[in-house]
Formats: C-alpha cells, structure tokens, sequence
C-alpha cells in the first residue's frame, strides 16, 4: 500500500519539530517521493548525520511502505 505525501511530512516533523518539509511525488505511484527537509538542528551535522536523522524520523516505513526517498536535506 503506498505511503502519502501528508504520512511522510508529518513523520518528519514529528521527528524533527522545527523541519520544514516539501515532497514530491517522482512517478505518480505513492512509492518514489523526493523530499527536501530544512532544519536548523542540521547545523554542524555532516549530510550523513542530517540524512540519518530523517531516516530515524520514518522508522522502520523505508524500505518497506515507502519504497524510494530521494532526500535534500539543508540548515536553516
């Protein structure tokens, strides 16, 4: 079952409180999105660290309902 744009966001940001988060949905489908995730708590973090923390916001859904993240992240 795929995932919705408005699930992903509000993962995030339950994650990550002062996000800002926009997705897109790459093919159409509800299982290949893109996100862009802006953040001061990114501040001084290498994109690996920035990248993980989005990923410990989705939990355990990547890979599983949600098939492909393209991820941007950047300090705000």
């Amino acid at each position: 079952m795929p995932m919705a744009a408005a699930d992903i966001e509000a993962l995030i940001v339950a994650g990550i409180p002062d996000a800002r988060v926009e997705i897109t949905d790459l093919a159409g489908d509800g299982d290949h999105y893109a996100a862009r995730v802006v953040s001061a708590s990114f501040a001084g973090q290498p994109r690996i660290k920035q990248h993980q923390a989005v990923y410990a916001a989705l939990g355990d859904r990547m890979g599983g309902v949600l098939h492909a993240l393209q991820l941007t992240t950047a300090v705000e």
